[in-house]
């Protein structure tokens, strides 16, 4: 089992910045990406982006791009999600996955096999 906690969420004004961290234990030998999404009201979890902890190889979703950096620190087992240039429309809970075998797409929900209970980010205009 791996055990995922998030924490860097509030509450910023429209183009300010938050960096979110979120802390693996257990078993993290076995995890093979970590990813991070969100969930606005009433919408569907959405995937924000993603790092392998083998190599670092990065993925973003496009409305991300260019204003959101994931990174990991191996040695810490955390992974981070620093976010830039925030709109409104970032406002959601952002939930941390972790993946231990690739099942073929980073940004779907399915692939993740554990998940975090989310930190709150809202960005008002």
């Amino acid at each position: 089992q791996v055990q995922l906690v998030e924490s860097g969420g509030g509450l910023v004004q429209a183009g300010g910045s938050l960096r979110l961290s979120c802390v693996a234990s257990g078993r993290t030998f076995s995890v093979l990406a970590t990813g991070w999404f969100r969930q606005a009201p009433g919408k569907e979890r959405e995937f924000v982006s993603a790092i392998r902890w083998s190599g670092g190889r990065t993925y973003y979703a496009d409305s991300v791009k260019g204003r959101f950096t994931i990174s990991r620190d191996n040695a810490k087992n955390t992974v981070y999600l620093q976010m830039n240039s925030l709109k409104p429309e970032d406002t959601a809970v952002y939930y941390c996955a972790a993946d231990k075998e690739y099942g073929g797409s980073w940004s779907s929900i399915y692939e993740y096999d554990y998940w975090g209970q989310g930190t709150q980010v809202t960005v008002s205009s």
